[in-house]
């Protein structure tokens, strides 16, 4: 009989506050602050300092592309986030919902950017393209192509007629979206431009790149008559200039620039909702907040400039030098020719400095009463920072720490019962509950490197770079006892199985056997935590790992020049020496039989040897780089191992086979840990964050598995050598090209096969109908029997419901990818589809696609005449339905206009007046707790002035 398996499946991440790959952003309400973790978007209640949501993709793609790189989020509850393989997510957030997925770039998306009606998307990516989306129709518009290196950044202007994008070319674009064209391309830049905003006025747009200066730009704006105008009239000279001179092309105009203080290059520029403030973040830990100064003001201050400097120059006797280097020959007396400057209008406020290099930033939309803005800020130590812009200090609000390590994750623990797990990091050990992912108590410490918690799961030890053991108080969650236990750092410690001891590896060439007991210091104290050295033995190299066979009887070392020595526990002396492995050993584990002992090096295998003869049973090439991590299932001969390659492998140490291969981690996997009865087990990654896999009910077989590998091996190649073959090789894009949104996939491919199957099914049921009415007409009457195949659905029917299974975004690829005879068998069934009220758009949509793309064809096929004769009836159709949808539009706007005058109240819809009922429950809540917070404050100072008064009354 064939052995099975159990299947297992990540079930838990935690520890990952925010990633670095992607941005974080306020959701509309400003309650909430959304920030990228690996594959998942959080969603942060911003006073509770809680992860309320998470977005997660239901069906996880291959491989380890999956991590988030953007996140746009919209004027409604939506929210964009867009991925390292080129995917986009449009979220429900209040829902926590996934409402569609679109498919077009082939690199990851870099930019996102909705319009300021949440009506559309536009995406920018690694693959130089820009792709803008219908949102309510989930569907691809087009992609904009020009930019020769990677879109960097995004921007609607004029109403969303226009969109701005920047580029790591060094080049900004201005695309018309109405005509989907490029209409200005603006050079300047000495090195690429990493981020480009505008203020809610549109009157600026400011570049940030690694330049020492930020470069602002004024906005020109078309009218309705077809004029144009800038908002920014603070000097007359731009638009009171001559007609001949002005290029209608030119909608933004080079205003001015200011020095930057940081030499780092800009990451973001962001303005916040009001527009009177201005962020510019740089790759470092400073960002620098200026003040935007209104159009009067600009002027009132330009003035004053231009009076001081009259002043200096009369005061000196030389003629007045005007901005541009011109000599002023009495123009300026009247003030006529008063041009604002960038100056006049950007003034620096304030500079936030961080502990850490920040990754990205966002102004709340909600603009505090005490302050002029609240600014978040995550920063690249999984830490996100919220603070207060005043305008003589900013100062910061709180922070979200508490759930993730500032670092790697170097080593976890679970406890013998597997209630508690153990984590160590550079500068703290983290206690959860591996079940839900919680963090229960955090402790300073020193680099922890290993640790192991106690029986009674009261205490725990972690071993640190420092050569120094800490012994830690779970319950309390404190750090009782720092012993010095080693000269170098504490590698590795093993507990000894049946006893109250454990033994300990360390760099200084030492390995110690440690005793445990609990003793009372005194008569009031309770029980504490005592340990003591009692041996000592002394190695010829590092000890890298140390481990106690489960009798035991053998201690096992491994050294840093690549050997095993097994020593007898009792008597120290040298029982085999293993040799075999190229580089040192890393890990290592002995079976619960104490038969089997396996060994992970840095030479990337595993290998298995018996520990009673000291034999190598296998040598296994497990990992494309080195085993970090290997440990055998309880009772069993099975074992997982992790490695820097980012995957978790399951192995039968029997058979000598691959069981399972978890892929998740987004970076090396440092450590792993595997509950007694082998149910979950759990890995710490240099990604910060820690998983949870846990052992399901499904079974699966070593050959399936083994097929399955093979499969995805061969499809990932044949993927490879078509892009490879059909991609244009570094080929400069034409200026301005608009191309396709979509992109071919799977998918697509597979929803072709689908149309073209039903298409073949429903050819020869016509076919057998054509039949039975034939012989009907004869007199052989018989009972027609429908193909069951169909569902009991007409042939017209069973097609449009393979059409309508295909996802709107992957519509366009789809039909495309089918043959002109197929083409024109669907279109034969349009005359029947008209009939379905609810199909009309999507009937519409294939019609003009199918017509757009094979007019040439079907222009100069007879055959296609009566098809395209029957397409004459949709148009009637069409516009019945557009006439019942305005109908029903206007009876509402009468029923609205007749509510609103009997009530004497302004009409609102449900759903906005519930939020309002909800905002204002929410704030009641708020104002109530603050309440209750300053009345026990009150309390506690009275009681404490109480207790002050009765000590000096006793004193005296």
């Amino acid at each position: 009989m064939v052995k099975s398996y159990l299947r297992y499946e990540q079930a838990a991440v935690f520890g990952v506050i925010v990633s670095v790959d992607s941005n974080i952003t306020y959701d509309s309400s400003g309650k909430h602050l959304l920030a990228p973790a690996l594959e998942k978007v959080g969603v942060w209640h911003v006073r509770q300092g809680v992860c309320t949501k998470t977005l997660i993709p239901a069906v996880p793609t291959k491989g380890h592309s999956l991590s988030v790189t953007s996140i746009a989020s919209s004027h409604t509850s939506l929210v964009a986030s867009g991925y390292a393989d080129g995917s986009i997510r449009i979220w429900d957030s209040d829902k926590g919902t996934c409402e569609t997925t679109l498919n077009g770039h082939k690199g990851a998306v870099t930019a996102l950017r909705y319009n300021k009606l949440g009506s559309m998307l536009a995406s920018g990516g690694k693959d130089n393209d820009i792709i803008l989306w219908d949102v309510v129709g989930e569907t691809g518009l087009y992609r904009l192509r020009g930019h020769r290196d990677q879109v960097t950044d995004l921007v609607f202007l004029d109403s969303d007629k226009k969109l701005v994008s920047s580029s790591k070319d060094k080049f900004l674009r201005v695309w018309d979206l109405e005509t989907q064209h490029c209409m200005q391309t603006i050079s300047g830049h000495h090195s690429e431009v990493w981020s480009i905003d505008s203020d809610p006025e549109e009157r600026y747009l400011v570049t940030g790149s690694a330049d020492p200066e930020l470069r602002f730009y004024t906005i020109k704006h078309d009218m309705e008559d077809g004029q144009s105008i800038s908002n920014v009239s603070g000097t007359e000279i731009v638009n009171g200039g001559d007609p001949p001179t002005q290029n209608k092309w030119e909608v933004l105009k080079l205003f001015g620039e200011v020095r930057r203080q940081s030499k780092d290059r800009v990451a973001t520029v962001r303005f916040n909702k009001s527009g009177n403030l201005l962020a510019c973040q740089v790759a470092g830990k400073t960002v620098d907040v200026f003040h935007v100064l209104d159009e009067a003001e600009s002027k009132r201050k330009a003035k004053r400039r231009l009076h001081r400097k009259k002043e200096k120059k009369s005061a000196k006797g030389a003629p007045e030098v005007m901005e541009n280097g011109d000599t002023n020959r009495g123009a300026g007396e009247d003030g006529n020719s008063l041009v604002v400057t960038v100056p006049d209008v950007f003034k620096l406020l304030q500079t936030i400095r961080a502990s850490k290099k920040i990754c990205s930033i966002s102004f709340c939309p909600n603009t505090p009463k005490s302050s002029l803005a609240t600014i978040a800020l995550s920063l690249n130590n999984n830490l996100l920072e919220f603070y207060s812009v005043e305008s003589n200090a900013t100062t910061k609000t709180h922070a979200v720490e508490l759930q993730g390590h500032r670092s790697d994750v170097r080593s976890v623990t679970l406890s013998s019962d597997n209630s508690l797990l153990m984590s160590t990091s550079h500068n703290a050990v983290k206690i959860w509950n591996p079940s839900t992912g919680s963090c229960l108590r955090t402790i300073d410490s020193g680099y922890g490197l290993c640790g192991f918690i106690f029986p009674n799961s009261k205490y725990a030890l972690v071993g640190t770079k420092g050569g120094t053991m800490e012994i830690i108080d779970i319950g309390s969650g404190t750090s009782i006892e720092v012993v010095e236990a080693h000269g170098g750092s504490v590698r590795s410690i093993a507990a000894i199985p049946n006893e109250n001891g454990f033994v300990t590896g360390s760099a200084d060439h030492d390995v110690k056997f440690w005793e445990y007991q609990f003793k009372q210091k005194s008569a009031q104290d309770s029980k504490q935590l005592m340990v003591s050295n009692v041996r000592t033995m002394k190695m010829n190299d590092d000890v890298l790992v140390v481990a106690v066979s489960p009798d035991a009887k053998y201690v096992l070392v491994a050294l840093l020049d690549c050997t095993v020595k097994v020593f007898f526990l009792d008597s120290l002396k040298l029982f085999l020496s293993l040799y075999g492995h190229k580089l040192p050993v890393l890990c290592m584990d002995i079976s619960s039989d104490g038969d089997l002992i396996v060994t992970g090096s840095a030479d990337k295998n595993l290998k298995i040897w018996g520990l009673d003869f000291g034999d190598c049973h296998k040598s296994i090439f497990a990992h494309a780089d080195s085993v970090m991590g290997v440990q055998f299932v309880r009772n069993t001969h099975y074992m997982f191992s992790v490695g820097k390659d980012r995957l978790v492998k399951y192995w039968d140490a029997d058979k000598f086979e691959l069981l399972l291969t978890l892929e998740g981690h987004h970076a090396d996997v440092w450590c792993l840990a595997i509950s007694n009865r082998g149910d979950f087990i759990v890995t710490g990654s240099h990604d910060r964050s820690i998983r949870r896999w846990d052992r399901t009910e499904e079974p699966f077989f070593i050959e399936e598995e083994k097929e399955k590998r093979m499969e995805e091996m061969f499809e990932s190649d044949l993927d490879n050598a078509f892009e490879n073959r059909y991609a244009p090789n570094e080929e400069i894009p034409e200026e301005g090209a608009v191309a396709l949104a979509g992109k071919k996939s799977k998918e697509t491919i597979t929803a072709t096969d689908s149309i073209i199957d039903a298409l073949d099914i429903a050819e020869v049921e016509l076919k057998r109908i054509a039949e039975h009415e034939e012989e009907k007409s004869r007199g052989k009457v018989a009972e027609f029997q429908p193909n069951i195949v169909l569902l009991g659905l007409s042939p017209s029917d069973y097609v449009i419901r393979a059409v309508s299974s295909v996802q709107t975004n992957d519509l366009e690829q789809t039909l495309l990818a089918l043959s002109f005879s197929d083409a024109l068998k669907l279109l034969s069934y349009s005359k029947d589809w008209i009939l379905h009220p609810d199909k009309v758009e999507l009937i519409c949509r294939v019609v003009t696609l199918l017509v757009q793309t094979h007019y040439n064809q079907l222009h100069s096929t007879p055959a296609a005449r009566p098809v395209l004769g029957a397409l004459t009836e949709i148009h009637p159709r069409v516009k019945e339905c557009k006439d019942i949808i305005g109908y029903n539009l206007a009876a509402m706007e009468h029923i609205k206009q007749v509510k609103a005058s009997k009530s004497g109240a302004l009409f609102q819809d449900a759903k906005s007046k519930l939020q309002e009922i909800r905002a204002q429950h929410s704030k009641r809540l708020e104002t109530k707790t603050d309440l209750r917070e300053e009345n026990g404050r009150k309390r506690r100072r009275k009681n404490k002035n109480s207790s002050d008064v009765h000590v000096r009354l006793f004193d005296k």
